[in-house]
């Protein structure tokens, strides 16, 4: 086994070293973009920087960190890998760029791990702690299942005669459950609220709140427009982040090559003292 890894084209030696390097400088670099995110953004309305700047500015420094990290981590896969002396200047080109690709790769899925495995430790200890503050009615759970709508429309309670509305008071814990369930084709799926629907919610707005039916169908229509900008805002934000990291990926796999590369053709140089300078010369084989 040992004899086969000496002769093997793959240093994974100095693969996962600088798959570890590029991971640790990631981590280092996003806590202090966290920090100096935190420090430029403000809670206050109309403070701080704009929403588009903050986006614009989280995306360019995702791209820097990924550049930076990977280079550092394919240089270093470069200087250590093995020195190939026979092999020709090309495939020894070949054979760095892949390294440092590898490299790249590495420390990619590496990072997510890490990042993925505290997130989820952070979602579990915010819900431990949720749970006992929530008391019993943590076991009141609202299911959004198809078959609740249907039990919702058989149990409506309020009717039209001769054009007058007759609503009972339902409590209000039933009554937000019920507008929840009403208004979740526009917060989850994307669709809208049926006309039966939009009456139906409007009368147990009014019943409820006791305002007028066309004040209440009237306040309807602007909260479910405000829950579609809402989703509209929020599936344009996930798009820009999706779309800034492929390119921070990219630019990461392309700085880690290139930098192998680098690497690679100092690992092969041939170091040796000039006895008549004080310095040190380098050629390049």
């Amino acid at each position: 086994m040992d004899r086969y890894l000496l002769n093997s084209t793959v240093s994974w030696g100095a693969i996962i070293a600088g798959g570890f390097v590029a991971a640790a400088v990631t981590l280092i670099v996003a806590a202090f973009g966290v920090g100096a995110g935190l420090a430029v953004i403000s809670p206050w309305s109309g403070e701080g920087i704009s929403a588009n700047t903050a986006s614009w500015s989280a995306g360019i420094f995702l791209v820097v960190i990924a550049m930076l990290a990977s280079t550092i981590g394919g240089y270093i896969t470069g200087r250590l890998r093995h020195g190939w002396e026979d092999v020709h200047v090309d495939e020894r080109f070949f054979r760095d760029t892949a390294h440092g690709f590898v490299t790249w790769a590495f420390a990619t899925v590496m990072t997510a791990s890490l990042l993925a495995g505290a997130t989820t430790h952070i979602i579990a200890a915010a819900s431990a702690g949720a749970i006992p503050a929530a008391g019993a009615g943590a076991s009141q759970v609202v299911s959004n299942s198809g078959g609740d709508d249907y039990v919702d429309r058989l149990l409506r309670s309020g009717t039209q005669n001769g054009g007058q509305t007759s609503t009972a008071q339902p409590d209000q814990a039933a009554t937000r459950a019920e507008l929840l369930r009403l208004i979740a084709p526009v917060t989850r799926r994307g669709s809208d609220v049926t006309a039966e629907d939009r009456a139906y919610a409007a009368r147990l707005i009014a019943a409820r709140t006791g305002i007028p039916q066309g004040e209440a169908e009237q306040r309807l229509n602007q909260t479910l427009t405000q829950a579609k900008d809402a989703a509209d805002k929020a599936r344009r934000a996930a798009m820009k982040f999706s779309i800034w990291v492929a390119i921070a990926l990219l630019a990461g796999a392309l700085s880690a090559s290139l930098a192998a590369v680098e690497g690679g053709k100092l690992r092969n140089s041939r170091w040796y003292e000039d006895s008549g300078t004080a310095g040190t010369r380098v050629v390049r084989s």
